[in-house]
């Protein structure tokens, strides 16, 4: 029997995926960029945002010269913004301290911020040709598997073991074929429901295949109950403009635009006039929509306020039209509520509740 790595490279060079948009050539920005994309996000739904992005900062040097505004909007509904923020700030550092140049080792590129280990793996292996390990989940499913190794791979002891694994089995050569391929079998034949055994090269020395576990391997992580958080967002128009106000940098949404918030039980009236000095004339509660973050789960009450006409300044704030705000770096939710309002003819009843 072939040894592991050359059954992957093979079956990667015949069957795996060669045709995605940062697969064109081995630019490690544009494979940088692919790696952070892909961190807790779907292959379907980072194509169109790479697309994108790369069409607005097609290099190095034009995402280091650009507004991180400008970078958070381009990211808006992709989640997990901090990656947004830390690919900015790394852009920034490769200018300053490499001149323009990617690093090329998988410590330099692991200092970057917001590269974890296997981040900078993938990168060296597949821009550089680096020996080095990669561990993604896709990754963690196809070693937890094959040699049948039990627990949680959350866990720090069994995400060892399986770091171990992955360096004992790296090939001499066709690394970057070897990297693709191990992203490939997790992601096309050994994915988590309903794997594609049959089709799988390295299945004949597979522990799980063998053992009939491989739907119980790896081990899930262990159930928890979400905490649940509820907040009140305030859609404040006047004359037909939305407030939008920045998020601090740090926390959920950092530096983001998002839409005031106040607890669920206050008076939406009294809160608008001593917050911002403003006063609202009619208002409208609107359906209720949920959230989900990785520890916790939000519950948000949005209410539309029609304000009496101002023109009163407010530090970081800004006032847009509903469908230019859609241009901002919005959360996903906030999002939803103003391509909502955007939409929506007339905003407000004849007869306003007050």
């Amino acid at each position: 029997m072939k040894p592991f790595a050359d059954r992957v490279v093979a079956w990667q060079r015949q069957h795996g995926r060669h045709d995605l948009p940062w697969q064109r050539n081995r630019d490690p920005y544009r494979i940088w960029l692919s790696e952070i994309m892909l961190q807790q996000t779907q292959v379907a739904t980072v194509v169109g945002y790479f697309e994108r992005f790369v069409a607005r900062f097609p290099d190095l040097a034009a995402l280091a010269g650009a507004s991180e505004d400008d970078v958070l909007a381009l990211w808006s509904g992709l989640g997990y913004y901090s990656r947004a923020r830390n690919l900015h700030t790394a852009a920034c550092r490769i200018a300053e301290r490499y001149g323009g140049h990617f690093p090329d080792t998988a410590e330099a590129i692991g200092a970057l911020p917001g590269v974890g280990r296997s981040t900078a793996a993938a990168v060296a292996a597949l821009a550089f040709g680096r020996r080095c390990a990669i561990l993604d989940g896709n990754v963690k499913r196809v070693l937890a598997r094959h040699a049948g190794i039990d627990g949680w791979p959350g866990d720090r002891r069994i995400e060892d073991a399986l770091w171990r694994h992955a360096e004992s089995l790296l090939p001499e050569q066709a690394i970057a074929s070897y990297t693709q391929g191990m992203m490939d079998l997790g992601a096309l034949l050994c994915t988590r429901t309903r794997p594609d055994c049959m089709a799988c090269p390295v299945r004949r020395d597979c522990n799980a295949h063998a053992t009939g576990r491989t739907h119980t391997l790896p081990t899930p992580r262990p159930k928890k109950n979400l905490p649940e958080r509820h907040v009140r967002m305030l859609l404040l128009l006047d004359r037909g403009e939305l407030l939008l106000e920045k998020r601090p940098a740090k926390g959920i949404w950092g530096g983001l635009w998002s839409l005031p918030e106040a607890s669920e039980d206050t008076d939406c009236a009294d809160h608008v006039r001593e917050r911002y000095g403003l006063v609202a004339h009619s208002l409208r509660e609107l359906p209720p929509l949920s959230h989900g973050f990785t520890h916790f789960r939000l519950h948000i009450r949005p209410t539309l306020l029609a304000l009496a006409p101002c023109t009163k300044s407010l530090p970081g704030h800004v006032w847009l039209a509903p469908a230019d705000a859609l241009d901002a770096a919005l959360p996903a939710p906030v999002r939803k509520l103003v391509a909502e309002l955007a939409r929506e003819r007339p905003l407000f009843p004849r007869s306003p509740v007050l």
